[in-house]
């Protein structure tokens, strides 16, 4: 198995260069700007309209134009007024084949749909950013996000509603940034996208109160030295109300000390209430670091968690860590290598650990190609070792 998939691979790559001389595959290149990782906790953090919304963005965009006079200034009033901007809207899918040699995996899934989102972002009276974000995985549907945030000024911005959890850089990319085809175990894990008490898959997400700012401009480029988000949630995650009144404090501080380069701690303190009304302590902590820069991306995050499990009579901790580095190849190839481990109890007989190789193909801004080959070494098995080969197709519309 591995022979073949390393044959395939290597195929792949001896192609490149013949794809890369046809005129038509130049035309069709991102500019590296372009393909830069953005946070979801940013005002873009999605990841751009395509070419169905663009039509309808542009038109609504001329309709907007003119709308009010030039020198106007937003008023406070309970009538409706012209001082709001045009809807963004944008939309896009992720399907995927999965194949494994794991015993018992029956050959993987095969063909699935991991997601589609549709998302419209937009402001009012120029100081308040809303977006509504909606997902579909296979049958269901479920809100993402939906907030408000006043973004008066660049040191304090107040946020209200549902949205990414401030805990590792890792969990705000959107999944078409993220540079794999899963989020790390840490993220899935102890971020909240699918977490270990309980098993809820929450993306990453609660509802609350969020401040944010950053700090101290530098003098050469104006970056900001200082970016700090401070939460107040639920706990209970993603379309639910609080279960017993307590409220999880999430918080990060990230250093910028030069252009690009970001070191972050995280914190967290709350609870989960699980359907069988055990309550459960979430006591965590990150240390991070990540460089992006001209698309060469860089990031290593290191998580730790304490709290009693239901059924469980050791101390409920685990940790784990990550390293992924991205390659820029080519404007229209990246590749990415991941190292990813975590253990579950917190002992090296529980560690999960997979080893990755992940080539992006962004061929057009509203198109890319990913494969990724993982390499599972997982302790808890008794055939520890198996192989994984994932395709992914990521279309914007």
């Amino acid at each position: 198995m591995k022979r073949f998939l390393s044959t395939v691979f290597v195929a792949t790559l001896a192609t490149m260069p013949l794809w890369a001389e046809n005129d038509e595959a130049q035309e069709l290149s991102v500019p590296a700007e372009e393909r830069i990782e953005v946070s979801e906790f940013e005002p873009n953090g999605t990841p751009g309209a395509g070419f169905i919304t663009d039509l309808v963005n542009n038109s609504l965009s001329d309709a907007f134009q003119g709308a009010a006079p030039a020198d106007a200034k937003p008023q406070l009033s309970r009538k409706l007024t012209d001082f709001a901007s045009a809807p963004k809207f944008g939309g896009y899918f992720i399907g995927k084949y999965a194949y494994s040699d794991q015993d018992g995996a029956k050959g993987g899934a095969g063909f699935s749909q991991r997601l589609i989102r549709l998302y419209v972002d937009g402001t009012i009276l120029g100081d308040f950013k809303y977006r509504l974000q909606a997902q579909v995985n296979n049958s269901t549907f479920h809100m993402k996000d939906y907030f408000v945030e006043w973004s008066h000024w660049k040191e304090l911005a107040v946020k209200v509603g549902q949205y990414k959890r401030a805990f590792l850089f890792e969990n705000p990319y959107n999944p078409w940034d993220v540079g794999a085809g899963d989020y790390s175990q840490i993220s899935n894990q102890l971020a909240g996208i699918s977490d270990k008490d309980g098993n809820v898959v929450n993306g990453g997400r609660d509802q609350g109160l969020q401040l944010q700012g950053d700090l101290f401009p530098a003098k050469n480029d104006g970056h900001r030295f200082i970016h700090y988000q401070l939460q107040v949630m639920n706990g209970q995650g993603i379309n639910t109300g609080d279960k017993n009144g307590r409220k999880d404090f999430i918080g990060s501080l990230q250093v910028q000390p030069v252009k690009d380069l970001f070191i972050g701690i995280f914190g967290w303190t709350g609870d989960y209430v699980l359907a069988d009304g055990t309550e459960v302590d979430r006591n965590r902590w990150a240390a991070s670091v990540k460089y992006e820069h001209n698309d060469w991306t860089a990031r290593f995050e290191y998580a730790h968690a304490q709290g009693l499990l239901a059924n469980y009579q050791g101390e409920g901790k685990a940790d784990g860590w990550y390293a992924t580095v991205g390659v820029p190849c080519t404007p229209w190839l990246k590749i990415y290598g991941k190292y990813d481990a975590y253990r579950a109890d917190k002992t090296w007989d529980s560690t999960k650990t997979i080893y990755s190789i992940i080539p992006n193909f962004q061929i057009h801004k509203n198109l890319m190609m990913q494969l990724q080959y993982n390499h599972v070494h997982n302790r808890n098995l008794e055939h520890k070792d198996y192989n994984e080969l994932w395709a992914e197709l990521y279309v914007r519309f």
